[in-house]
């Protein structure tokens, strides 16, 4: 078996031009461009940004056949006229009567793609009722093909698409087997709507953000929910909007409690990517399992 690539295999500024490739600041014939300039030893523009992108397979922890799970696809009412919304159901398939907690799972700005749902399934095996909605389900749904999901992911009405979020919250914590206690985590993308969750929801009981965008710091009074934020070391497009929202957060009492992952980079947690850091991954991992047994218990 090959030797699985990581952050340190890549030029810093590499990563730092994925990163703005990834979040859409530029193309993928701009990042081509930029790229070459790292291209050696035989590895091309092209060829560093196929070693950089996801591999699915690789990061898969829990198959989708997992005999203790039951998953379903389910659609979801929207009130932002898209009809429905499609998303994916984990649940421990041993859990009988009883009521589970619940968490609701936001992906990155590709949608449901493979990854999330296998961390939908993690959650499960953990024994939580797990929700990811799909954002793109009004285009079509997840591609298959990550370009071509974040070239549609730019198209999105993302006030259409919050409204979608606030329906599965509630689709979620309505559910007669669940407990009604509701926690979020979300990566990137969902990480700000983690965020943005915890101040439109003042019944939620626990946000986790992984490197998410923080909210405009005025928004902090609105947070009821403990928040658990997960940060990369190396992130300065993150990072940097931080500091003023901890300092709202403290000036209006909320609980949270902030990890930065030192040496790590913007989604440390995606073990699909090189970017995945396992030590900082499984650190962050169990502190978000604690943090959910402890609240939605």
């Amino acid at each position: 078996m090959p030797t699985r690539l990581t952050a340190q295999d890549f030029d810093q500024d590499l990563l730092i031009l994925f990163d703005a490739y990834v979040h859409g600041d530029l193309d993928r014939r701009g990042f081509l461009r930029e790229a070459q300039r790292f291209a050696k030893a035989g590895m091309t523009a092209a060829g560093l940004l196929a070693a950089l992108s996801p591999n699915f397979a690789a990061g898969q922890q829990v198959r989708p056949d997992d005999a203790k799970l039951k998953t379903e696809k389910v659609a979801i009412p929207s009130p932002a006229g898209h009809g429905t919304v499609n998303a994916y159901l984990a649940r421990p398939a041993s859990a009988g009567a009883a009521k589970l907690p619940l968490v609701l799972v936001i992906h990155e700005n590709r949608g449901l793609n493979p990854h999330i749902e296998d961390i939908t399934r993690r959650l499960a095996l953990d024994g939580f009722m797990a929700l990811a909605p799909d954002a793109l389900t009004p285009l079509g749904g997840y591609p298959g093909d990550e370009d071509k999901a974040r070239a549609e992911f730019a198209k999105l009405d993302q006030a259409k698409t919050r409204e979608d979020f606030l329906a599965s919250a509630a689709w979620l914590r309505a559910r007669a087997d669940g407990n009604g206690k509701l926690g979020v985590v979300g990566f990137c993308y969902g990480g700000g709507i983690a965020h943005w969750l915890a101040t439109r929801l003042p019944d939620l009981q626990a946000a986790v953000p992984f490197y998410g965008n923080s909210p405009a710091p005025e928004e902090a009074a609105k947070v009821k929910a403990p928040l658990l934020v997960h940060l990369a070391g190396v992130d300065e497009r993150i990072n940097a909007a931080w500091p003023a929202y901890e300092a709202a957060l403290k000036a209006a009492g909320v609980p949270f409690a902030v990890h930065h992952y030192a040496g790590t980079q913007h989604g440390f947690n995606n073990d699909t990517t090189p970017r995945y850091d396992a030590a900082a991954a499984q650190q962050a991992w169990g502190r978000t399992l604690e943090f959910f047994r402890k609240h939605l218990a």
